[in-house]
């Protein structure tokens, strides 16, 4: 499938800043399951600095903004091509070691709604079948509901609301993975949903490490394993590692966020039944 995806976030500060650094996290990489054909992140606002790779691998940006901006936008546009690896484990890649990804963090503390969830799903010998009963528990249990959590939201908390989006379900999956014994990690990136081109905000799912198979992603908000219609551009612990924009800014007073997300696969083939994404910048 070749998708092509315009992303671009807009900030307003109501006093001109002072000062300000952002770390991007908006270019993917060719890997096993896509290749980038094009990739282009412009800015408005604000200067490039650097470009590194960050211990988990992602390709990052380092940015200033603009002294007295009032306005930045960050603009990603490229076409990727995927393909559908039937949910065969993507390989180990970057300089985070796998048992990196057995320890918790603020978000993914596991606690008496993650242990519920493990007792659901401790027995049996196949992996596979055991993740795939896990994301299914999540999903009857939380239920995908947009306004209902933040960036701030651990597993916990959208297990004791009953109801979160798709980093909460990710959260969720990863803590309970974790307790299980697996490497889990979050991942963040695009998805072509429903018809629809105009999204809200970029996706997020989960994937786990399973010994001889490698990396099988879980996106507990859809009930599926990721295919084509998905773009991988960052992962990490949890959200905090792997979030398109995060950043400090001096001197800009308040601020406000708008969000301009178009994906469309170029063949004209879209499927449906997905959900939509919580914003994730």
């Amino acid at each position: 499938m070749r998708l092509t995806i315009s992303h671009s976030t807009t900030y307003r500060y109501s006093e001109p800043v002072r000062y300000g650094l952002q770390e991007l996290r908006l270019r993917p990489s060719d890997e096993g399951t896509q290749s980038v054909v094009s990739w282009d992140v412009s800015l408005v606002g604000a200067e490039h600095q650097l470009s590194f790779e960050d211990h988990f691998g992602n390709q990052v940006e380092l940015v200033a903004l603009s002294p007295g901006a009032t306005e930045t936008t960050v603009t990603a546009t490229g076409v990727v091509e995927t393909v559908d690896t039937s949910a065969v484990g993507a390989k180990h890649v970057g300089h985070t070691p796998l048992w990196f990804y057995e320890r918790s963090t603020p978000r993914t503390t596991v606690g008496h709604g993650v242990r519920q969830f493990c007792d659901l799903v401790r027995r049996g010998d196949d992996d596979i079948a055991r993740f795939h009963d896990l994301s299914a528990a999540i999903r009857e249990s939380v239920s995908y509901e947009t306004g209902g959590s933040d960036m701030e939201s651990t597993a916990e908390s959208a297990i004791e609301a009953g109801a979160g989006v798709c980093q909460d379900h990710a959260h969720i999956f990863i803590a309970a993975a974790r307790h299980l014994g697996y490497g889990a990690r979050y991942v963040s990136g695009y998805l072509l949903i429903d018809d629809v081109i105009d999204q809200d905000a970029t996706h997020a799912w989960a994937e786990v490490w399973v010994n001889g198979l490698g990396w099988l992603g879980f996106d507990v908000s859809n009930g599926i394993s990721p295919d084509d219609r998905y773009v991988r551009v960052a992962t990490g612990l949890e959200y905090r590692d792997a979030a398109p924009i995060s950043g400090i800014t001096s001197g800009a007073g308040d601020q406000s966020l708008e969000v301009e997300l178009q994906v469309h696969d170029g063949s004209g083939q879209q499927e449906t039944g997905q959900q939509g994404s919580v914003a994730q910048q």
